[in-house]
């Protein structure tokens, strides 16, 4: 039992979310590529991919403030000078011009997509011939009983359907996109975050306190911060108990028209 615990203890080498980024620079697109960054957010993916790859970035994301604050924040970078800017818009609803863009980025945005074929088909419009799609994503796996992925999917504004991987691979089948990689990351960058911040046990921690101080919490923040914040630990640590299970898309598009 000690000699297991010590195997245990020892880093299995888990890649972080950087590997994203490693990937991009595999693809050996040239400065001032076009991007577009689906589901931006505040910008700092969108901003990142400017600075570090030269390339002309455009984030969109439904939410106006997003928007507010990764345009702020883009003025105060080095991505300005590259073009980047962001705009309101949806994956099944790009502001972007047919076959403008080199690269599509997705990260963690599709599993609240109702209609993933319509998203996949709009990544395959603002595509040129040859174009590169990167799609992060998390999916539920046979250990999340029904009833935890009901409450989780609700609590956490997930499509049932988009958080199921075989609904995405016929969505992006349909829209005639390529499938170049399918890279499972499982656990690893749960397991990096808690081998170099400890992030992933603090969650623990709260998630443990919630659950234990259910009521005051309530009383003090109201039901649905509690149950967002519950969500939100629960979501780390199933994925880092196989409950739910990341994985990355690397697709392109034909090379014709």
């Amino acid at each position: 039992e000690e000699e297991f615990e010590e195997a245990l203890d020892q880093s299995l080498d888990p890649r972080s979310s950087d590997m994203l980024f490693d990937l991009v620079a595999g693809l050996g697109l040239a400065p001032g590529a076009v991007a577009i960054d689906v589901g931006c957010g505040e910008g700092a993916q969108a901003i990142c991919l400017a600075e570090r790859f030269g390339f002309s970035v455009t984030g969109i994301d439904p939410v106006g403030r997003h928007i507010a604050v990764a345009s702020a924040a883009a003025a105060s970078s080095s991505a300005a000078s590259s073009g980047t800017v962001f705009k309101l818009g949806t994956a099944e609803q790009i502001p972007a011009r047919d076959a403008t863009a080199d690269l599509v980025w997705c990260r963690d945005v599709l599993v609240h997509v109702a209609d993933l074929a319509r998203a996949y088909t709009e990544f395959r419009r603002v595509l040129r011939p040859g174009g590169r799609v990167l799609v992060y994503q998390m999916f539920g796996t046979e250990w999340l009983e029904p009833r935890e992925a009901g409450w989780l999917w609700d609590t956490m504004g997930v499509q049932p359907a988009s958080a199921d991987p075989a609904n995405t691979d016929a969505a992006i089948a349909a829209a005639g996109l390529r499938i170049d990689q399918c890279i499972p990351v499982g656990t690893e960058w749960g397991e990096w975050t808690q081998e170099h911040n400890g992030n992933e046990g603090r969650k623990l921690l709260h998630a443990s306190r919630l659950l234990r101080g259910r009521d005051a919490y309530v009383e003090r923040f109201g039901q649905a911060p509690y149950d967002m914040m519950l969500g939100d630990c629960l979501w780390h640590i199933y994925g880092m108990i196989g409950k739910l299970a990341r994985r990355v898309y690397l697709l392109s598009a034909p090379d014709v028209p």
